[in-house]
């Protein structure tokens, strides 16, 4: 069923759609929307895909944590733990990752359209597993250059998933579910991250000391993968025991999406001359910088500026990303009711969460950056703040691309990943020019000043130019200014 009036479009509501699915099939059950079940195979699915978010996260993140107890010989309670307090190249071994994790953006979301997703994710996850497990030995023999390479081919199998995700998402979740289980999905990582960070503190403090992290993780890997293998299907047209119902409402909620357009024309002229692709490309560049700059150095600053043990360090560091992970849900599940409800335009509610994402983490950002030394409390308040109400991103721009273009959400999702993850590869770069004594406050004052201004420019781009209405190249087929996807 497709919506041609944009309005209509934004003021779009459960209860309109059930009453249209009647309508349109009155002539069979006409009672059949009410037997869709409120939890059905395309939870299942989602809930496969989060799985995936969250191991991802954490094969990203658990370096952040792991690269102190790598290089600090008094962190694990066994001597005979290997450590490198050699390696002066730590920021360089953490921007690494997204060396290679921008360059499958690129091309992701055409080979998911045009082959199918759920191999890829697959191939990604063991290739993931088979690095992790194999991270001790590299550290031992190839030292922080082979840790590097390790990280690039790490980022080169994951630059994978979140286009699949996109995709996926367009073919499984109706639009008055989009926002949830949009965020849901993207924001399992967080999930992760919390995990990992807590799980790697731990397991570092202890007999068995970092490398187990890494056999941990690559074993959940393999797990997920027999998951997927078994039970993780493209679109409800290939799943073999989905109800008629659900599989009815998901193609009446959604209409045409990529399920139909694997052979359509990618309309690069327009995705790329699009004011409002750009105005998310920003928002999310803008996120990504702060959240990777957070996330990578919040570890090292709770380390040499408040003076945390290991095992209290991951456990402060993780609790901001508990919060985000709480709040996205929260904001998640308000967005669609404002919007289902009628009282926001979608395109309204986009703006507004993705302003809360952004801007309250800039203000606590600048009150962070004037906390004295010593004020332990007021700066893991921030931090818990600055972090936390990021999770209204989730209901901004992080499910915008669905709303712009349902037909090549994909494609769009892998040109604004490529673009923002430059981001996530020079925050700790950035930080290693500004950062040049670890213990010196000042410093990091300017750190997170840049994060605050970045963060409030981006949001500032995104209220002027955003839109979260389909745009209108997104449905052409064919024009002499698109070519094959």
């Amino acid at each position: 069923m497709t919506n041609s009036n944009e309005d209509k479009n934004d003021n779009y509501s459960y209860t309109e759609v059930n009453q249209k699915l009647v309508y349109q099939f009155e002539n069979g059950d006409e009672n059949w929307v009410k037997t869709v079940p409120k939890i059905g195979i395309r939870h299942l699915q989602v809930f496969i895909y989060f799985m995936l978010g969250f191991l991802a996260f954490g094969f990203r993140v658990t370096l952040s944590v792991g690269i102190v107890a790598m290089t600090d010989p008094k962190t694990s309670i066994n001597p005979d733990i290997p450590t490198y307090p050699e390696w002066t190249n730590k920021n360089v071994i953490l921007s690494s990752f997204f060396w290679g994790y921008i360059v499958p953006q690129l091309f992701a979301a055409w080979m998911a359209k045009k082959y199918g997703p759920k191999w890829f994710l697959i191939g990604s996850a063991i290739m993931q597993s088979i690095l992790f497990i194999l991270m001790p030995i590299t550290a031992a023999y190839f030292g922080s250059t082979g840790v590097i390479v390790s990280r690039i081919l790490q980022g080169l199998s994951q630059g994978f998933i979140f286009p699949s995700f996109a995709y996926l998402l367009c073919q499984w979740v109706p639009i008055e579910e989009r926002a949830r289980l949009g965020s849901a999905v993207f924001a399992a990582g967080k999930l992760g991250t919390v995990f990992s960070m807590l799980i790697t503190g731990v397991i570092s403090a202890s007999w068995y000391g970092w490398p187990m992290v890494f056999y941990v993780f690559g074993g959940l890997g393999f797990l997920w993968c027999f998951l997927m293998g078994f039970l993780g299907y493209d679109s409800p047209d290939d799943h073999p025991s989905i109800s008629m119902e659900e599989k009815k409402y998901i193609e009446s909620s959604l209409g045409k999406t990529e399920t139909t357009a694997k052979h359509e024309k990618t309309p690069w002229k327009g995705i790329l001359s699009s004011f409002p692709v750009w105005a998310l490309l920003l928002a999310q560049t803008g996120n990504n910088y702060c959240f990777w700059t957070l996330v990578t150095q919040i570890p090292t600053y709770m380390n040499y500026v408040m003076h945390f043990n290991i095992k209290k360090n991951s456990l402060l560091s993780s609790i901001p990303y508990l919060t985000l992970w709480i709040l996205s849900f929260v904001f998640g599940i308000i967005s669609d009711a404002l919007v289902n409800k009628g009282i926001l335009k979608r395109s309204f509610s986009r703006k507004f969460f993705n302003s809360i994402g952004l801007l309250v983490p800039a203000v606590a950002l600048i009150c962070l950056g004037y906390t004295e030394a010593g004020n332990n409390a007021q700066a893991v308040i921030l931090l818990i703040i600055a972090v936390g109400f990021n999770g209204a991103c989730f209901s901004g721009f992080a499910i915008n691309h669905m709303d712009l273009s349902p037909n090549h959400a994909g494609s769009v999702m892998g040109i604004c990943n490529a673009a923002s993850q430059v981001a996530g590869a020079l925050a700790p770069l950035i930080v290693q020019l500004i950062v040049s004594d670890e213990t010196n406050i000042i410093q990091w004052r300017y750190v997170f000043l840049l994060s605050a201004g970045v963060n409030t420019f981006c949001a500032l781009a995104f209220i002027i130019f955003g839109s979260g209405k389909p745009q209108p190249w997104d449905k052409e087929e064919s024009n002499e200014n698109t070519t094959e996807a």
